[in-house]
């Protein structure tokens, strides 16, 4: 049986990681969301040397681990003089990581715009930038919101890497207090839970909004 004193006794540390565990999960996914969809279009825009610092931008953070992207800010940063605190490196490393791959998901659904919208959209007097803005982007996203959206499922899931630094995040405390009370089954077990209930409903949200864009086509 599990030891529901264990998360009664702990409560307050369990729900004082759950929040920084839904705050850097919620920093990050604008974040990535932001950075990932100007890393899109630098990989589908005219200018060939914006086409290279998205493609190496992609290739570079897509093929090593998370958690060196964490280290680099919390680890490299303080040799050349820049100090963060480890939920902000964590959060921060977190954010480029998933970046890399939210700019590819938005790159797939600006690829699946007909080229004739573009091609309209110029001819009609706007900008390149304008035509992203107002014509393809609003498309490409409603295009890839699923796929997005398992995305943000994994970055939660991601976020973990926090408790490596001691970034106060649920797998933190969960280590926390596993050394504390000499309980490792039950401690995690919990945790689990804590993390079920952030990733459960963005499933189900997911798993409705694809639902919803498959009868609207």
């Amino acid at each position: 049986m599990i030891d529901m004193s264990i998360l009664v006794d702990n409560w307050d540390m369990f729900l004082q990681g759950f929040g920084n565990t839904l705050k850097a999960s919620l920093l990050a996914l604008v974040g990535s969301f932001v950075l990932g969809t100007i890393i899109a279009v630098f990989r589908i825009a005219p200018l060939r040397p914006l086409n290279w610092l998205g493609t190496a931008y992609v290739e570079f953070i897509r093929n090593i681990p998370l958690i060196l992207i964490v280290f680099l800010f919390f680890v490299g940063l303080p040799s050349v003089g820049v100090r963060l605190e480890p939920f902000v490196a964590g959060t921060l490393g977190l954010t480029v990581y998933t970046a890399a791959f939210i700019a590819e998901t938005i790159r797939a659904g600006i690829q699946a715009v007909p080229k004739g919208q573009s091609e309209a959209a110029r001819s009609s007097g706007l900008t390149y930038i304008q035509t992203m803005r107002y014509i393809i982007l609003p498309q490409a996203i409603k295009l890839v919101i699923p796929p997005m959206g398992n995305q943000f499922i994994n970055l939660v899931k991601n976020s973990s890497v926090l408790g490596v630094i001691a970034g106060l995040d649920l797998m933190y405390f969960g280590d926390l207090i596993s050394a504390e009370t000499f309980v490792t089954f039950d401690v995690y077990i919990f945790v689990g839970i804590f993390y079920l209930t952030l990733t459960l409903p963005l499933s189900l949200l997911v798993g409705y909004l694809e639902r919803l864009l498959a009868k609207g086509r």
